[in-house]
C-alpha cells in the first residue's frame, strides 16, 4: 500500500501517523496489550479521522496496566478516550459500557 498520495511524492502525514500508531500498537510490552491494541489498530486505524488519531496517540502514552483496565472495563477511563474505548471493546467482543 503506497502512502505517497500527494503530488510530488510527499508522504501523507495522516498515513505516516497511522503507520506509526499501528507499529506502536503491536509493540508495547505485554502480549495482552499488544493483542488488544494491535487488533484494534488493524481493524480501525484507517477509518479514524485526524482528531481520533490524535486521541489514540494520547491514549498510547498511558501505561499498559491502565490501558488494560480501561479496555476491559475494569476501571473507568478518562472521558476523552470514551469513543475509542467503545470501538476497542467492539473489536474484542466485549460488552460496550459507557
Amino acid at each position: 500500500m503506497a502512502t505517497y498520495d500527494r503530488p510530488g511524492g510527499v508522504e501523507d502525514p495522516l498515513a505516516e501517523q497511522r503507520k506509526r500508531l499501528r507499529f506502536r500498537s503491536w509493540h508495547r510490552g505485554t502480549k495482552e496489550i499488544n493483542h488488544l491494541l494491535g487488533t484494534f489498530a488493524d481493524d480501525w486505524i484507517e477509518r479514524l479521522d485526524a482528531g481520533q488519531l490524535a486521541r489514540y496517540e494520547a491514549l498510547l502514552e498511558n501505561s499498559d496496566p491502565d490501558l488494560y483496565d480501561w479496555i476491559t472495563a475494569r476501571a473507568p477511563p478518562p472521558s476523552e478516550f470514551d469513543d475509542l474505548l467503545v470501538l476497542m471493546r467492539s473489536v474484542q467482543g466485549k460488552p460496550v459500557t459507557t
